[in-house]
């Protein structure tokens, strides 16, 4: 891969990551902020396993909860994942790239096990329409997520050899 290509898909991928992580972010807030306000006259009716929870989600199924708690951490690693490595693809040196490289796994991971907990949802079925975009949304992010990754690796190993043979490959 040329450089200049690996470093514009790096580029582009980060800046779209960071639009889809705001959007997870926005979705899972409300969906958070949903639950504290129902809790109380949802989960009174519950039996005791369900009431000890501190927040009962009243939309979707029993897999909403898990799906929208890893869903806003990955939105709260990812968006910052995705400033930084703006900021190092920038840069463009072997060390900031490595910072990159290392930085977008774990938003990868995370974003991987949310996307999995709403397959799950998806699986188990009748969802509220927010979570069914909450849900797209998180499928997509995982795929573009995980092909920053792999341009940021390229990238990074396109670097480095252009830096151990003195800028000429």
């Amino acid at each position: 891969m040329a450089s200049g290509a690996s470093k514009s898909a790096a580029f582009m991928l980060s800046i779209v990551n960071m639009g889809l992580y705001f959007l997870v972010i926005v979705i899972t807030s409300w969906a958070v902020n949903h639950g504290i306000e129902r809790t109380h006259e949802s989960a009174s009716v519950l039996s005791i396993p369900a009431r000890i929870f501190p927040i009962y989600f009243p939309m979707g199924n029993m897999a909403t909860g898990p799906f929208i708690i890893f869903s806003l951490l990955a939105g709260i690693v990812g968006i910052t994942t995705s400033f930084t490595g703006l900021y190092n693809i920038l840069q463009w040196n072997v060390p900031n790239l490595q910072a990159a490289a290392t930085y977008s796994l774990p938003a990868l991971s995370l974003t991987i096990l949310a996307m999995g907990l709403g397959c799950k949802e998806i699986d188990i079925g009748w969802t509220d329409s927010n979570l069914r975009t909450l849900e797209v949304i998180t499928i997509i992010v995982s795929g573009t997520q995980l092909f920053c990754t792999g341009a940021i690796h390229a990238s990074l190993e396109d670097v480095t050899r252009q830096s151990r043979h003195g800028g000429r490959v």
